[in-house]
């Protein structure tokens, strides 16, 4: 069997490491350095269970200037930008993943999801006939919305756990697919989205499972009545009282698949873009040097690094 496009949600283990608890690194200069060497750990651990023929990560950069929030200002309002130190271990991440052999994206106006997402639908696009699957490495159930194929599946790496399209429907009532529409209904606190206020998840499956989608069930509004789940005589009036909110959250849920953009590199991406390379040895060194990582956890690093190199590389996006 073909290996899968690997597309990796980056934030996910950088962020992971960052708070973690049982990871507190510092380099010979006193900084932290505790995000840094658990996602140079994870990219390594990956790459070596997987030996990848065709990978990408994807990294965020649009937090508080991304198109979301042009259309909602209080988008993810309960985040705060990285501090100078922790904004030098992310850039130090972008660095070292290059460097691993593997292409990295990152853009001021999409977030990683929508990277990815325009990367997961450009690979099945021209590779429709071999049927390939796309194998995203995150724990967010955002991302579900992207699995189409037999195949496709959202991979949490760190927590062994696999969910391919009946994983979802089992898990959340709802096919991947409608996951902007419930995520309408219901909004999402992690991202502060905000739903459609008196709307439960018991609620939006129903709903979904009856109209599909969200424009659908505007459009067939009268039927609500008719439903079995609690409130549904007096879901029409509230659904209407919102429907603008419900719209605009869906949009917001909405992962894009279709960038095309000159400026954006993920956009145009060709076939060898993917390929993932042999690591560049002298470069890793030289990114752990500047983060001034201990020369104890480098020379092991490096010792790791010594044996891992790319499978011969099979067909993936064409040219």
């Amino acid at each position: 069997m073909p290996k899968p496009l690997y597309l990796v949600d980056a934030s996910i283990y950088i962020f992971q490491a960052y708070f973690s608890p049982h990871l507190e690194v510092w380099g010979e200069d006193g900084r932290d350095l505790s995000a840094f060497l658990g996602y140079a750990q994870f990219l390594q651990r990956f790459l070596r269970q997987t030996r990848p023929e065709q990978i990408a990560v994807a990294f965020d950069e649009s937090l508080f200037c991304g198109f979301r929030h042009s259309l909602y200002p209080d988008y993810k309002s309960n985040r705060v930008l990285p501090d100078p130190d922790l904004e030098r271990q992310l850039l130090a991440c972008a660095e070292l993943t290059e460097a691993m052999g593997v292409r990295g994206f990152a853009s001021k106006v999409y977030e990683a999801d929508d990277i990815i997402g325009t990367l997961a639908a450009r690979y099945r696009t021209q590779n429709a006939a071999q049927g390939l699957a796309v194998s995203i490495v995150s724990r967010d159930k955002d991302l579900a919305q992207l699995l189409r194929g037999e195949g496709d599946h959202v991979w949490d790496f760190s927590g062994s756990l696999r969910r391919f399209h009946d994983d979802i429907v089992r898990q959340y009532g709802i096919r991947p697919s409608q996951f902007p529409d419930y995520l309408g209904l219901v909004g999402d606190a992690v991202d502060c989205i905000p739903g459609v206020p008196g709307v439960g998840p018991v609620a939006a499956c129903a709903l979904l499972q009856h109209f599909q989608t969200l424009p659908q069930l505007y459009d067939n509004l009268p039927e609500v009545a008719s439903l079995s789940y609690r409130g549904a005589k007096k879901g029409a009036e509230l659904l209407s009282k919102h429907q603008e909110i419900a719209m605009l959250s869906r949009q917001l849920a909405t992962i894009v698949e279709d960038v095309e953009h000159p400026l954006e590199a993920f956009s145009t991406v060709q076939s060898s873009d993917l390929q993932w390379r042999a690591p560049q040895a002298q470069l890793v060194a030289d990114i752990l040097r500047g983060m001034q990582l201990d020369s104890i956890a480098s020379e092991r690093y490096l010792t790791l690094l010594g044996s891992l190199s790319p499978i011969a590389p099979a067909q993936g996006l064409a040219s």
